[in-house]
């Protein structure tokens, strides 16, 4: 065995000793020839032409390679593989049109070392590789399997014809089985190149297993594709042939995505960690897409079901900050005043430190506009640590804006609730749903009851969206809700709430907050510095007096930022004056500008309010009264006036029914009461009473004005003039009962910005009185009522008028 193994290699290494290294080159397209093949080459090219030429004119050598890219007319050096094979011309036949076909004959393996110049063709100095395959039992074993694996590829190979297997059979040398198996594998350029890149026989021999082992398993799969097709396909059905053909080679592929798109789908679902029973419908959804083409609608709009549910949360959480002191820091930090609602929030900390879980925290903020709903609501997310995402429900009026749209709907989505899940990025957000009292209804439905569902501890833990078609889990969100009026939310919303009113600023109050955090933040904004600007306390009392009238602090934070441009205006004037003047005056413009009074008058022009109390004096048919706006409280004038005419009763200024029915119940107790009240009881006969309460062009309703109007018709009737220090509110009945209305904090603090100094207010009314902080009842004389002839020496304390 050892003799014919060095009589092989003599007679190998005789052979290529005879190659000349220098070589022309002859590009060939979408073929790879190997060592021991015979193959009919067709050229045309005239650079190839001359090539082969020059071959045959010598001794007939020739390096054949194949181009990297087959559509490229004339190659050059840089399109072609480096890696080819030398092979001999031993036959040539000149064609008609001038193209010449040669039988090639494959000599053995080489490499391009270097190019040489030629502008005929291309010529090349050639690194010749020739390996005999070493005879031992491993080589052996290899040649054996990879005889096997041939065999078995050319039968399954319906390409490929027998003979190629009988040929095959007849060859005994090792390197030519091998070179044998390489040209008959039906392959791409690529994958056959790699064997000519590899110079030893055992690795070539491993590579071709690797291939043939791959080719009989892809082999293997179409024919029980083509199989299981021919049993489900009849003959009239052949036009779905392709599409039976998708179908079952993606049920072959199973698990294994078929294309980047789908995979990334399915490792979004893996990563996203949902509950059971949701897992399996997403899996559900998720295999409909595998088998669904992608160029048809539904692709896309499964495709998108599937991102909502994987991008939505459902385990990813933020972790609470417990620390009681730490929250009470921040929320003091952010805001001044607004006592409850930081002592309900330190509450909830509390119990979450003994609990730790605890269901059922929906809040809702209810206030005038500007006294820091929705910024304490941001405060209390930055104090638990935990992410915030506001809703806005005003204007809203269709039930889908809450629960979503279903997918049937072209364009359809979730609604605003899962939308704000998946920007949250996390299970337990604060959910900040802003004027929820501003909600509406038509023909789409009603949001507020969509509502009811999300805002009920109970229910939420299962919330339905339309579009997603799972149940959400919305017990871990901490919900807080912010309105400005009370009565106009449903009142089954109101019952799944906690509600916390926040009333108006007081004067010193606004003070502290513009000192605190809007005179900084403005200077901020407009460029200026502590030295630059001062705002003495007087100062910012003068524009919360005179040219505010609101319960929260936004047109006050106007007007400080007008003061603000003023100030950098002058600032900035000055300085420039000082560029064209000498440079003594700099210091005199670069002084602090001091904001006083008259400064402020400057600024902000004439004031827009005064303060009454200075202004009014007694009058006879006139007394104050106090009311409740969605702004805040305000004080209401109303003005009684009699004169002949016909026995009724006239009222204007805009009242609704409400007001209206009370006007004619006071006017019916004074007339049933007059003795008691030392009225002539005749006073009606042929009298007309007008009753008007100023700015007519506002709506005023509510049944509070009661014992203000009847105090200005008794002052009118009797005339005796009512104090103008006083002011009341009071819901009267016929048999002359003072009774409870709401609003009284709101009232209250009407009447100490208007300069007040008593206030009648119910009997009923005075438990609300413990829970109204005592700056604003301090300097007010409170007088609790509980008839209408209480009221009487209150009123008219002090010197009688001659009846009209």
């Amino acid at each position: 065995m050892a003799t014919e193994k060095i009589k092989e290699k003599e007679s190998k290494i005789q052979t290529v000793e005879s190659i000349p290294t220098t070589l022309p080159v002859l590009p060939l397209r979408d073929v790879v020839i190997f060592p021991y093949m015979i193959f009919p080459v067709l050229v045309g090219r005239e650079s190839s032409l001359r090539a082969a030429n020059f071959a045959l004119e010598g001794d007939k050598y020739i390096f054949l390679a194949a181009q990297q890219d087959p559509s490229i007319d004339d190659p050059g050096a840089d399109d072609i593989y480096k890696e080819g094979v030398i092979a001999k011309i031993i036959q040539i036949l000149k064609l008609p049109n001038g193209l010449l076909k040669i039988l090639v004959d494959g000599t053995v393996q080489a490499t391009v070392k270097q190019y040489l110049p030629n502008e005929k063709f291309l010529q090349a100095e050639i690194e010749i590789h020739a390996d005999v395959p070493e005879k031992n039992t491993e080589m052996e074993a290899i040649v054996r399997h990879a005889s096997t694996l041939f065999s078995e590829y050319v039968r399954a190979n319906r390409t490929i014809p027998p003979e190629v297997l009988s040929a095959y059979e007849n060859i005994k040398d090792a390197q030519r089985q091998l070179y044998y198996i390489a040209a008959n594998i039906v392959q791409s350029v690529e994958v056959k190149q790699k064997l000519l890149r590899i110079h030893n026989a055992r690795e070539q021999f491993m590579e071709v297993i690797r291939i043939l082992n791959s080719e009989i398993s892809m082999l293997k799969i179409e024919r029980e594709i083509d199989s299981k097709v021919h049993d489900n396909i009849q003959k009239s059905q052949r036009k779905f042939f392709i599409q039976e053909q998708i179908k079952i080679l993606q049920d072959e592929l199973g698990d294994d995505e078929s294309s980047p798109e789908l995979a990334k789908i399915r490792q979004n679902i893996d990563k996203a960690k949902m509950p059971k029973e949701i897992h399996a419908k997403t899996m559900e959804e998720f295999n409909k897409l595998k088998k669904t083409p992608a160029m048809s609608p539904e692709f896309t709009v499964t495709r998108n079901y599937l991102d909502w549910l994987t991008d939505v949360p459902w385990y990813k959480r933020t972790k609470d900050n417990l620390k009681v002191e730490h929250v009470k820091g921040i929320l003091d930090e952010d805001h001044f005043a607004l006592e409850k609602p930081k002592e309900r929030i330190l509450e909830h900390i509390a119990v979450l430190n003994l609990v730790k879980e605890m269901k059922g925290q929906i809040l809702c903020f209810v206030g005038p506009p500007g006294v820091g709903k929705t910024s304490l609501a941001k405060s209390i997310a930055r104090a638990l640590g935990r992410k915030f995402v506001r809703i806005s429900l005003g204007g809203i009026r269709d039930e889908a804006e809450i629960r979503g749209h279903r997918r049937t709907y072209i364009g359809s989505m979730p609604g605003k609730i899962i939308q704000s899940m998946k920007r949250a990025g996390v299970i337990n957000p604060l959910l900040l749903m802003d004027e929820v009292d501003k909600m509406s209804m038509d023909f789409h439905g009603d949001p507020a009851s969509a509502l009811l569902e999300v805002l009920d501890p109970e229910q939420n833990s299962t919330f339905s969206d339309h579009y997603l078609d799972v149940d959400y889990d919305l017990s871990h969100v901490m919900f807080i809700t912010t309105a400005n009026v009370r009565y106009t939310i449903p009142l089954p919303l109101q019952d799944r709430m906690e509600i916390i009113e926040l009333s108006g600023y007081l004067d010193f109050e606004k003070r502290e907050i513009a000192k605190r955090h809007i005179i900084p933040k403005q200077l901020t904004e407009h460029g200026l510095k502590e030295k630059d600007i001062e705002l003495p306390d007087d100062s910012i009392t003068k524009i919360i007096q005179e040219y505010t009238r609101e319960a929260g602090v936004r047109n006050l934070e106007r007007e400080i930022a007008s003061v603000s441009r003023k100030a950098a205006k002058e600032i900035v004037l000055g300085k420039q004056k000082n560029g064209h003047k000498h440079a003594g005056a700099e210091k005199k413009h670069s002084a602090k500008i001091i904001v006083d009074a008259l400064r402020i008058e400057k600024y902000l022009g004439v004031p827009k309010f005064r303060s009454r109390a200075a202004e009014r004096k007694p009058r006879i048919g006139s007394v104050t009264g106090l009311a409740w706006t969605s702004v805040g409280g305000e004080i209401l004038e109303v003005d009684v006036t009699m004169m002949r005419g016909p026995e009724k009763l006239t009222l204007t200024g805009q009242l609704g029914d409400v007001m209206k029915e009370s006007a004619h119940a006071a006017l019916s107790y004074i007339r049933s009461n007059a003795k008691s009240l030392n009225l002539n009881p005749d006073f009606f006969t042929k009298k007309e009473i007008h009753i008007h309460l100023p700015e007519g062009a506002i709506p005023k309703d509510g049944p509070s004005a009661g014992i203000t109007m009847a105090m200005a018709m008794i002052s009118a009737i009797s005339g005796k003039a009512a104090r103008s220090d006083i002011a009341m509110t009071g819901e009267i009945t016929l048999r002359g009962n003072v009774l409870a209305i709401g609003g009284l904090n709101e009232k209250l603090l009407a009447a100490k910005r208007s300069g007040i100094k008593t206030v009648l207010i119910p009997k009923e009314n005075v438990k609300d009185l413990t829970e109204i902080q005592e700056k604003v009842k301090e300097g007010l004389k409170i007088v609790p009522i509980e008839k209408i002839e209480d009221a009487v020496p209150y009123v008219f304390a002090g010197k009688k008028r001659e009846k009209r």
